[in-house]
């Protein structure tokens, strides 16, 4: 029997979250039946945990893309992996005297290929510095608009300068960066996360030892799987996707570590199940950069095999455990409905979650964009807030998006049962 393992009773129940009983349809039950957020979260703890950041075209996102690749040809996919070129990244590493590392972001304006050693001093938003810093690595924070402390600090002879910026709730946390200096400088400049400059703070005047790194030259892939349909009826693909990649000093749990291992889990799903399309697989590379795995997949698509996708399914932060993220959302970039956002209405009206689903809502900023410009029907599904899907956890690409901080299993159970009814009703339909 094709749905092997599959519990009736189990499958009819109400779902946890749920605000009526399931009136679930035939094709509903192999799926729904089957997948299991503990499978997806095995895959979740060696991207988030045991690779890290995941930074596009770099070896760190290199590593994940082995690891999908190879869970895929496990599951008999046919994997091509999609090589295209990727912007230079400019990264760093903190080390603190108990064995602790950070990743961070570098200036490309400072020292890079090089290491520096010293205690920090905190010297807040640098309106006064000491005639001399030698020897020491300068902590700013929350520079205004126009400073040139950090471009001081160095002349003063830090050996390397840590910028930081700290928000306040209700806003999110803030992330690791690149900063962007006036002028170049002799030391190392790092741009660091919220939560680094939280803890450095806490430890007082700490030794620090940082390394800066030049990734050029960089290639980003794509990992396309697929099935072709097991019968006759139609040539269409249906499509279920994530981006793999994270931002630096992110261990993606969530972003989008949540998405990816969500796509992985219905491969193994659905990879014996009955379509009349095929089932196509997709975890783009470089999204943080600006979407540009999932754009050069699209731009390479003749416009027949354009016309074969009849919808496209965008998974991107599928997961989070934020209190308020409570909303299930369906992003279309202009706010009507397509095929993809149509089959997971009514996939969460036949599972009972209706009542947690909001949209279609206009929304880009993720790899739906380049499908709908296209023409192909295609929506980004993710958990916000009840006030719009602009109400994203704090913890969002920070070193903070850890599964431990940021991941739910039973919200990445309801996307998994969301998307696996609405892909595979899409892909067994004529």
């Amino acid at each position: 029997m094709v749905a092997l393992g599959l519990n009736p009773a189990a499958a009819h129940a109400q779902r946890p979250g749920a605000s009526a009983a399931p009136d679930l349809h035939l094709g509903d039950l192999p799926v729904v039946g089957r997948v299991r957020a503990r499978n997806a979260m095995e895959h979740l703890h060696v991207l988030s945990e045991r690779i890290g950041q995941r930074i596009g075209g770099t070896e760190s996102e290199h590593r994940a893309r082995d690891y999908l690749a190879r869970v895929l040809r496990d599951l008999r996919y046919r994997v091509e992996l999609q090589p295209f070129p990727a912007p230079d990244k400019y990264l760093s590493q903190l080390a603190l005297p108990d064995g602790t590392r950070w990743h961070a972001g570098a200036s490309r304006s400072g020292a890079l290929g090089v290491t520096a050693r010293g205690p920090v001093v905190d010297l807040d938003a640098g309106a006064t510095l000491p005639d001399d810093l030698t020897g020491k690595i300068a902590l700013l924070v929350n520079l205004p608009t126009g400073s040139t402390a950090a471009v001081e600090a160095a002349r003063r002879g830090a050996a390397a300068v840590l910028i930081g910026r700290v928000s306040t709730p209700p806003a999110g946390k803030t992330s690791a960066f690149s900063p962007a200096l006036t002028e170049n400088v002799a030391p190392p400049v790092l741009g660091i996360a919220q939560v680094q400059v939280e803890r450095l703070r806490a430890a007082g005047a700490v030794e620090l030892t940082v390394s800066t790194t030049a990734h050029t030259n960089l290639t980003s892939y794509n990992v396309i799987a697929e099935r072709p349909a097991t019968f006759p009826g139609s040539d269409g693909v249906v499509m279920v996707t994530a981006h793999y990649d994270s931002v630096p000093g992110s261990p993606g749990a969530n972003d989008d570590g949540s998405g990816t291992v969500l796509a992985l889990e219905l491969a193994r799903v659905l990879r014996l199940l009955p379509t009349r399309k095929a089932l196509r697989f997709a975890l783009w590379g470089s999204e943080e950069q600006g979407l540009i795995g999932s754009r050069y997949y699209v731009n390479q698509l003749a416009e027949a095999e354009a016309a074969r996708i009849t919808g496209v399914f965008q998974n991107d932060m599928v997961a989070t455990s934020h209190g308020p993220a409570t909303a299930y959302w369906l992003l279309s970039v202009d706010g009507t409905a397509n095929a993809a956002t149509s089959e997971v209405a009514a996939a969460a009206a036949r599972l009972g979650y209706g009542a947690r689903v909001h949209g279609p809502t206009p929304r880009g900023s993720s790899d739906h964009v380049p499908f709908h410009e296209r023409g192909i029907a295609a929506a980004n599904f993710s958990w916000r807030g009840e006030g719009g899907p602009h109400e994203l956890e704090p913890l969002y690409h920070t070193p903070e998006d850890t599964i431990a901080a940021n991941v739910s299993p039973q919200r990445l159970q309801v996307s998994l049962e969301l998307i696996g009814a609405a892909a595979y009703r899409l892909a067994a339909s004529r």
